[in-house]
């Protein structure tokens, strides 16, 4: 069975509530994690919109154990978990588009090495480091209309 990434708050496919985007709370989604890879040893997570010029990152979460079952609704996740946003942040950015509906992609990667990585680190260096170490993905994409 592969790898599965859900949301209790949004099927796929679905608009993202509007406590999880800029116009509400601008908390991250509860999101449920099923049928790791058994020879896991960690898992990232990238949510970017494509519906922008220039693919737009919300959020770069990594060194989460392959245990992982839930990331919770406001998840406080520790310094060396979290990347760099194109918020210039780390953390979660919800979306927040101009203008149309744009598509929100969360996806979930696990990994055949836990990478020890330094907070802080851009989507294209995490890519970087997971390059040939991806053994399973999984993805979800809500939707989000000012």
């Amino acid at each position: 069975m592969t790898m599965q990434l859900s949301s209790p708050a949004f099927d796929h496919g679905q608009p993202i509530p509007v406590e999880y985007t800029c116009d509400g709370k601008n908390i991250s989604p509860p999101l449920s994690i099923d049928h790791v890879p058994d020879e896991a040893k960690s898992l990232a997570l990238i949510i970017d919109d494509p519906d922008t010029p220039k693919t737009w990152v919300h959020w770069v979460v990594y060194n989460l154990a392959p245990q992982t079952e839930k990331i919770h609704e406001g998840a406080s996740l520790v310094d060396n978990q979290l990347g760099m946003t194109d918020f210039n942040k780390q953390g979660y950015g919800g979306p927040c588009p101009p203008s149309g509906t744009h598509r929100y992609y969360f996806r979930l990667y696990a990994l055949d090495f836990l990478p020890q990585l330094p907070g802080g680190l851009k989507r294209m260096e995490l890519e970087e480091r997971m390059a040939g170490h991806i053994i399973d993905e999984a993805q979800l994409m809500g939707t989000y209309q000012k």
